[in-house]
């Protein structure tokens, strides 16, 4: 008998034979150096035995000259198998695909975050990577080894210390530690301070230069405050003035608005038209018409589906509806006037420079006329007044 594995890699069969003398077709079997094993018998005229898969046809040929039945109860081997998975290929298609699949998404980078860097240093560092091929939908084993991708960056970007790289399941980790370099000193050319608008001084500090006003002078706009000369009358040397002066400034808002004020205001009632958009062309396939709203407020989103960092070509746009409804107010003549104060310092507050306070107001004129009411504010502001002049030679 040869060995179990060599059979099965070419197919057993397991097959009954029943009728009269069936021993007599297993020793015709024998005599032509048939390979038969495992014989049993199962009843009177009724036997079983394996035989090769390569053998069924000789067997069969036996039987033709015989009253003999011949009926498989098992078969084995890699033929047997193979035509399974023929049958369920499908299913066996299926499996492997998964496991593809799976394989390849779990060894794909899905993104990579960059930590302590300034935005600078990371568009480097987003350069830097992008040469070695580290994106989103490139697969990890493709790419060189963390401490080949950390030594490469280290040595590409001259403002970090230190680079550490980190392959965290399908993402990788950057953290960067920029070197602190002393910023060089600004240099400043000569130069005068003036006054940029017309003001009242209310304080001032000098750093360097010669103060020409004082605290409560007035100044009109050109002014010089504070001189770039130091030192004695022909002997003088030109240095960048430094100094911070703050001026009391006046101000005059006018402002007026309808007594009777129309407002919008939405309802809570909403219809959504849905559209998709194929390349420039939208599609509307849901809520095709608008809605019978008698006034109404449309926002439209447009949605930014991606793939692997690439923008689909197929894209979905809501138009939400919302209805409105208008309705009229009349204000009193006193709360029109609070309303206009408010409006006039908001709009005096825009326009005012960074760190400049309001520290009075009066109302200069008050009017009702034609259902309309306005307003004339005086505003007093503290807010710096310098500004630079350069000291040309020969001034």
């Amino acid at each position: 008998m040869r060995n179990g594995f060599v059979n099965l890699i070419g197919g057993v069969v397991t097959v009954e034979i029943s009728g009269p003398y069936p021993e007599q077709l297993l020793n015709r079997c024998l005599k032509q150096g048939m390979h038969i094993w495992d014989v049993s018998v199962m009843e009177t005229e009724k036997i079983q035995f394996k035989v090769q898969l390569s053998n069924i046809h000789q067997l069969r040929h036996f039987l033709r000259k015989t009253d003999l039945t011949l009926r498989f109860k098992e078969r084995q081997g890699l033929p047997f198998f193979i035509k399974q998975m023929k049958v369920r290929a499908g299913f066996v298609t299926g499996i492997a695909a998964f496991f593809i699949a799976f394989f390849l998404l779990s060894n794909m980078v899905w993104g990579y975050s960059i930590d302590g860097a300034s935005p600078q240093v990371e568009k480097k560092l987003e350069e830097a990577i992008a040469e070695l091929g580290v994106k989103r939908g490139e697969f990890s084993f493709t790419l060189p080894k963390p401490n080949e991708i950390q030594a490469y960056v280290t040595d590409r970007i001259d403002e970090a210390t230190w680079v550490g790289v980190r392959k965290k399941g399908t993402n990788y980790q950057f953290e960067v530690v920029e070197q602190v370099r002393q910023s060089d000193p600004e240099i400043i050319s000569p130069r005068h301070l003036v006054a940029s608008k017309k003001a009242v001084i209310r304080s001032m500090f000098v750093e360097d230069g010669t103060a020409v006003k004082r605290t409560n002078d007035v100044v009109e706009k050109g002014d010089l405050l504070v001189s770039g000369f130091i030192g004695v009358e022909g002997a003088e040397q030109t240095i960048p003035a430094k100094a911070s002066v703050v001026g009391e400034i006046w101000y005059t808002s006018t402002v007026s608005m309808p007594i009777t004020q129309i407002y919008s205001s939405l309802t809570g009632e909403q219809k959504n038209k849905y559209q998709l958009k194929v390349g420039d062309v939208s599609i509307p396939f849901w809520n095709i018409t608008a809605p019978d709203y008698e006034s109404m407020e449309t926002y439209r989103k447009e949605s930014q589906y991606t793939i692997f960092g690439y923008r689909l070509p197929v894209q979905l746009i809501v138009d939400e509806h919302r209805e409105t409804q208008h309705f009229e107010r009349t204000y009193e003549k006193e709360e029109a006037f609070d309303v206009l104060k408010e409006q006039a310092r908001l709009d005096l507050e825009q326009d005012l420079p960074e760190g400049a306070d309001i520290i009075g107001e009066q109302v200069l004129h008050e009017a009702v006329e034609n259902d309309t009411v306005s307003l004339k504010i005086h505003y007093q502001v503290l807010e710096e007044i310098t500004q630079e002049k350069p000291i040309i030679q020969g001034d």
